[in-house]
């Protein structure tokens, strides 16, 4: 059985790296973050790129062999997956912040 070999860099990361770039007003050039968080320029501008075709910001080139109605129904699924997961994010975080409330309400009792 092949192993895959092991991720240079963690998920967490990338993820991370590309909020930042995302949130940033005005984006610094991937150069310049990627010397910041010691990553390698490549990587992070693979990274962005990626996150741009699953937002739907950007057409996906391993898309053209399928059918323009295949592509736009993948483009409207990435970005529904995005969104998703933003969602899911924000649910965790209150469900996070609701049972810590609990808590504390528990040692008042």
């Amino acid at each position: 059985m092949l192993m895959a070999p092991p991720k240079k860099y963690p998920d967490e990361l990338r993820i991370r790296a590309v909020e930042l770039w995302r949130e940033s007003d005005p984006r610094p050039p991937i150069v310049q973050l990627a010397r910041d968080l010691d990553v390698h320029p490549e990587a992070l501008r693979t990274w962005i790129r990626q996150d741009e075709i699953e937002r739907g910001e950007r057409p996906d080139p391993r898309a053209e062999r399928l059918s323009e109605t295949e592509a736009e129904e993948l483009q409207r699924l990435r970005a529904e997956n995005a969104e998703l997961r933003r969602v899911n994010e924000i649910l965790t975080a209150a469900s996070a912040f609701f049972a810590s409330q609990l808590d504390q309400q528990r040692r008042l009792l």
